[in-house]
């Protein structure tokens, strides 16, 4: 993925939005889906707002709010992970891109914190 983080964060949004067409449309799929939908998006939604943001505390919080969110997305990836075994390998391919994001925004606010 791009090493531009507002560009990499969409690119993540826009990945999970293309898993969400592909899998099969059951309850707990459209539950999950609906989760990680919003999650995946919020990342690059806080990022970009953390950017524009007022004072450093503001950048800091919507920082962790955008970590939060990858470590959330993580979650739901999971969930759907065990119940679509068929799309298995696609999942973890964005369960591991959710983690590397999460330690960037985690190493971001070490640096803004420190």
């Amino acid at each position: 993925m791009a090493y531009d983080l507002e560009e990499r964060t969409f690119q993540f949004a826009a990945a999970v939005r293309a898993l969400s067409r592909a899998l099969p449309i059951d309850i707990a799929n459209r539950e999950d889906l609906r989760q990680i939908v919003r999650s995946s998006g919020s990342i690059g939604a806080n990022y970009i707002e953390a950017n524009d943001g007022l004072s450093r505390a503001d950048f800091a919080y919507r920082i962790k709010v955008s970590k939060k969110e990858a470590k959330e997305s993580i979650y739901w990836l999971r969930l759907l992970a065990e119940g679509n075994p068929s799309n298995c390998q696609d999942i973890l391919e964005l369960i591991n891109e959710a983690e590397e994001l999460m330690k960037i925004f985690g190493a971001i606010l070490r640096k803004t914190e420190g």
